[in-house]
């Protein structure tokens, strides 16, 4: 079903209220959107030159050693021409056994020099363009993939929901103690080498079903990093901690939190609709999700997190929800899924009214800790006059996009100059990105992944070797 049918900003705007997704604003004049979006952010010190960001896309199109490759260099000097002031690098590795595919970034002192250069060349680009890269923020999120780790899994706890969706066993081990102590200190190596390649910030990524969301939702977990709310919050202290102890005030502390888990989705052989899983009540597993209602959220946990984390010294906080792996439809609402993925159960705006409504209560709750909204890229167009309204009201201090940056990299450029986007660029939610991202049967294990339709230059040729590789093993 066809759900963006909108040919203005008021169809836009009647369709939210008449579907019930009141946390959707949008600021109607241009002059006022470009002007909100100039507004610059002060993160830890640093003045950020406006309120724009590009949000961590990953492009599965690093070599094999972990190094950037032609494809990941290419989209880094898009983004530092882009016009955005807050730049936030994809997922990068701490470890080997913490990547996601075998073209994930890795960082590592094989791999430093070339991230370094990556990220001057980005900063290069901007300076030409804007005159100045010194009120430009570069963000490097470093990861452990946990569960989603290839070749090999590490799960943090079972939640038996989430294991028959991603295929672990019951019996399967969960990682110990002592080698998440160990795992601490590699995020910590991590975090020096980001300040040598010249990264004014790190992201310690806690979302999207990945290893350190699961341990703050890991109640059934026994030892020193479950149960209560205050042992499931030990690793990231003890990382943000460490990197402070080793670095004082060298690198700005970011986190991207996963703030509302949800539940996992099947897709109903009958209507192809998503339907969420059969569960019990109360619901006992994920972080920030209600026991007696778990397809809502419940902030009570993730508010008393935020106020850690900023007694701990991370001074950006990125909100998102959501899993790609068990409930896409939760963490970026789509037009159309991905190929053998489910129709969304919801109305697509619904979904980004949760984004919305969550990001905003967090921002409020927590007015001083700047935060980066999320759920934009579904309205197309329309996303910069929605960031604009949520900024004017306080209720984000960035507004960027993901898909929508891959599909239209000069976005800022174009937001900042006229207040409007040019709707033949914009991305409309089609999730080619996503089924390249799904494409393992390639010769390096990994198809690398972009927007086709609107940068077929870059993927055309790759999307139609994908479709084929695919077509040949059915």
């Amino acid at each position: 079903m066809k759900h963006f049918t909108y040919q203005s900003l008021q169809d836009l705007a009647s369709d939210a209220e008449r579907i019930g997704a009141p946390q959707v604003r949008l600021e109607p004049d241009p002059r006022r959107v470009s002007a909100i979006l100039a507004r610059p952010v002060t993160v830890g010190g640093v003045r950020v030159g406006n309120s724009i960001g590009i949000h961590p896309m990953e492009g599965c199109d690093g070599d094999l050693d972990g190094n950037p490759g032609e494809l990941t260099e290419r989209r880094y000097e898009r983004y530092g021409r882009s016009g955005a002031k807050l730049i936030w690098f994809e997922a990068t590795a701490v470890r080997e056994d913490g990547r996601a595919n075998t073209r994930q970034l890795w960082i590592r002192d094989q791999t430093v020099s070339r991230l370094a250069r990556m990220l001057e060349r980005t900063r290069e680009l901007h300076r030409e363009l804007y005159g100045t890269a010194d009120d430009l923020l570069e963000v490097l999120q470093l990861t452990h993939s946990g569960r989603h780790s290839v070749p090999r899994r590490t799960i943090a706890c079972h939640n038996p929901y989430v294991d028959a969706k991603t295929g672990v066993a019951p019996d399967y081990p969960v990682i110990s103690d002592d080698e998440l102590e160990r795992l601490e200190d590699a995020y910590v190596g991590a975090a020096k080498l980001a300040l040598q390649a010249g990264f004014r910030a790190v992201d310690v990524k806690a979302t999207h079903g990945y290893l350190l969301v699961e341990l703050l939702g890991a109640r059934q977990r026994p030892g020193r990093y479950g149960g209560p709310l205050e042992n499931r919050l030990r690793f990231l202290r003890n990382v943000l901690g460490k990197i402070r102890a080793e670095l004082g005030d060298g690198l700005v502390l970011a986190a991207r939190l996963g703030c509302f888990d949800g539940l996992p989705y099947y897709k109903d052989p009958a209507t192809a609709v998503g339907v969420p899983c059969h569960y019990e009540i109360p619901y006992p597993y994920g972080f920030g999700v209600a026991p007696e209602d778990p397809l809502r959220e419940d902030l009570t946990e993730v508010k008393e997190v935020i106020r850690c984390l900023a007694a701990w010294g991370v001074k950006l906080l990125n909100v998102s929800t959501g899993s790609p792996y068990f409930n896409p439809h939760v963490g970026r609402p789509f037009e159309k899924p991905d190929e053998g993925n489910y129709e969304p159960p919801e109305h697509p705006l619904l979904g980004v009214d949760r984004h919305f409504r969550i990001a905003g209560q967090l921002q409020q709750a927590f007015p001083d800790l700047p935060m980066v909204g999320t759920g934009y890229s579904w309205l197309q167009k329309y996303a910069i006059n929605a960031g604009a309204a949520n900024l004017d009201e306080g209720r984000i201090r960035f507004f960027a996009l993901g898909r929508g940056s891959l599909a239209h990299p000069d976005y800022p450029r174009e937001a900042l100059e006229r207040g409007e986007l040019d709707e033949r660029k914009v991305c409309k939610t089609l999730t080619y990105c996503t089924f390249l991202m799904r494409q393992r049967n390639h010769p390096l294990g990994q198809f690398p992944c972009g927007c086709p339709p609107f940068d077929k230059e870059g993927y055309g040729q790759i999307m139609k070797e994908a479709v084929a590789a695919k077509r040949a093993t059915q």
